[in-house]
């Protein structure tokens, strides 16, 4: 009886150590070595191959996690709109990589479809439906007809009045000096506006986003112009020009349509509440990750519980 229990624990042993899967992380610090690994999936990448921009590199930060099951890559980036984090590859090398390196408490989070369960192991998401990224280029736009004019710091007020009456947040004046953001006026009120996320001509693309109409407005197509003088100011420096929108926004999908606008991919678009609310797991996990591994690395073990199933424990 007693050998019968001690083989049952040697068999039990290893079969637990052929469970487990071990990634090696480390921190990516040369653009042109980055650039490589999101190129191939260009439109859903967008946000994070921006970064690479010379004048925004320095503003992000990137982490890559390789094992059996593949790689994973995340992006943490910091604007004057807040941070933001993107994440990249496989779902099991993503999860190892957010146990150490999650970023701030607060973020605007893009993720993969196959990435949800991950995504909700780590994070809060205040909408975890799925989005479109539509792209437009010179030979599909479609300009829309009517007048705006560019948004300049001077039009801070009016801004964050046209905010104000949605219940949105304030911006700042410097959101309007490095973006590009254009208005609609009827009289001296600013009555739909459109602008962008992150515009990078070094790498050919810009993100429109920040898109609103004030409710008593909607429906006259202002928000469609105002997505349009943004959409023709950034083709001139950008061959591609992109915006996430949600697939439950039909209405604002049919306009984007009109403008030219093609769905490129589908992701999670969404604001994310890190569940580890003071980030001391996440440090106690990266001091033993880094006892495990060579200098300037990273080793997590991961406890897969099945085969193809997302691990439920890890170190």
């Amino acid at each position: 009886m007693l050998t019968d229990r001690l083989k049952a624990t040697i068999f039990g042993a290893k079969a637990a150590a052929k469970q487990r899967t071990e990634y090696v992380i480390e921190r990516l610090t040369d653009p042109e070595a980055i650039r490589p690994l999101l190129e191939g999936q260009r439109a859903y990448a967008a946000y994070a191959l921006a970064y690479l921009e010379p004048r925004l590199f320095p503003y992000s930060e990137w982490w890559q996690a390789h094992g059996p099951q593949g790689q994973a890559i995340v992006a943490h980036t910091r604007s004057g709109l807040g941070p933001a984090l993107v994440t990249i590859g496989d779902p099991q090398a993503l999860d190892a990589l957010i146990r150490l390196h999650p970023g701030p408490r607060f973020t605007f989070a893009t993720f993969q479809l196959d990435h949800l369960d991950v995504a909700q192991r780590h994070f809060v998401l205040s909408r975890p439906e799925p989005s479109l990224r539509m792209s437009v280029s010179a030979e599909t736009f479609r300009p829309a007809q009517g007048t705006a004019r560019r948004l300049r710091r001077q039009d801070i007020g009016a801004v964050n009045a046209l905010q104000r009456a949605d219940g949105f947040a304030f911006y700042s004046a410097a959101v309007l000096d490095e973006g590009v953001y254009h208005g609609v006026f009827v009289g001296r009120t600013l009555v739909a506006m459109a602008g962008t996320h992150v515009v990078a001509p070094s790498q050919g693309l810009a993100l429109v986003g920040n898109v609103m109409t004030h409710s008593r407005y909607r429906g006259q197509g202002y928000g469609s112009i105002a997505t349009s003088a943004v959409t023709a100011e950034l083709l001139k420096t950008c061959p591609d020009v992109l915006l996430t929108v949600s697939t439950k926004n039909q209405a604002a999908i049919r306009i984007y349509e009109r403008l030219g606008y093609r769905e490129k991919c589908r992701l999670i678009e969404s604001g994310a509440r890190r569940k580890d609310m003071l980030g001391v797991a996440a440090l106690l996990r990266r001091v033993l990750a880094r006892c495990r591994a060579e200098a300037g690395k990273e080793v997590v073990v991961l406890d897969q519980q099945t085969e193809g199933k997302a691990p439920e424990g890890g170190q």
